[in-house]
């Protein structure tokens, strides 16, 4: 680690639980952010401002005026500009230390496969079930942990599933791939702003964490917030042995 290193990252450096050593941990990992949207941008923002060094981020939308209420990885000058290119452009001016790697392209499970292999955690901050399923597909069959987000009007959710451990439930475990909700977007329902702030910072907490192996993660654990109230509760999610994509049977 460099002086000016050792400089921007100090503050984590005076943790005990992180140290030269945990950092360090951050700046040889290499993490896919899966969306560079209302939850990406915090996000990627977050890793890339605490020195993970190789960051993946994947959207295949570009900028529009609505987005800017509450997509803080963009601005009204990029408007127009592919979203992961725009976000790119966020990281590497807070970080220029910070290598980006930025897709353009819709995350199939082809894609998937290849970047999740590549990666130590997967932060899902897409707004798509089929592509939540894909994520989560590939995180199981590569055993990476997968930190999944979901932000829609005054509601936050927040989990973590981390097929290295026995007990750990996945996506599809909680939300079966053969019955997607209704399908309910901002354009349509609308977003508190900050919302997906705090939402994806505590993403972005959570993938760290992981990365550095500090701490006790949310895995097993469904946090939601009622923004209405700021009011949290807490659901258990256990592992089901019938599950198509983690249970008995299947790919671990």
């Amino acid at each position: 680690m460099t002086d000016d290193q050792l400089l921007r990252y100090s503050r984590h450096i005076l943790l005990d639980e992180v140290g030269v050593e945990g950092q360090q941990r951050w700046l040889d990992a290499h993490a896919l952010v899966i969306g560079a949207g209302g939850l990406g941008s915090p996000v990627a923002l977050y890793l890339a401002a605490s020195g993970v060094g190789h960051i993946t981020v994947i959207d295949h939308d570009h900028v529009d005026l609505t987005n800017l209420q509450r997509q803080i990885a963009h601005t009204t000058a990029r408007v127009g500009q592919a979203k992961a290119l725009s976000a790119a452009m966020a990281m590497q001016a807070l970080n220029p230390d910070v290598q980006v790697h930025a897709l353009t392209e819709r995350a199939d499970a082809a894609l998937l496969n290849r970047l999740v292999a590549q990666s130590q955690v997967v932060i899902d901050c897409c707004d798509n079930f089929q592509t939540r399923q894909a994520v989560n597909a590939a995180c199981v069959l590569h055993r990476v942990p997968l930190v999944s987000g979901a932000v829609i009007r005054w509601d936050g959710q927040v989990t973590v599933f981390d097929p290295r451990q026995s007990d750990s439930p996945c996506y599809a475990c909680v939300f079966a791939p053969d019955h997607p909700p209704p399908e309910v977007q901002c354009a349509t329902m609308g977003v508190l702003a900050p919302l997906v702030g705090v939402i994806g910072s505590l993403q972005a907490a959570e993938a760290l964490k992981l990365l550095a192996g500090v701490g006790t993660s949310l895995m097993g654990r469904l946090q939601m917030l009622d923004g209405r109230h700021m009011a949290w509760s807490e659901l258990r999610l256990p592992r089901q042995a019938d599950c198509p994509v983690c249970g008995s049977g299947q790919a671990h």
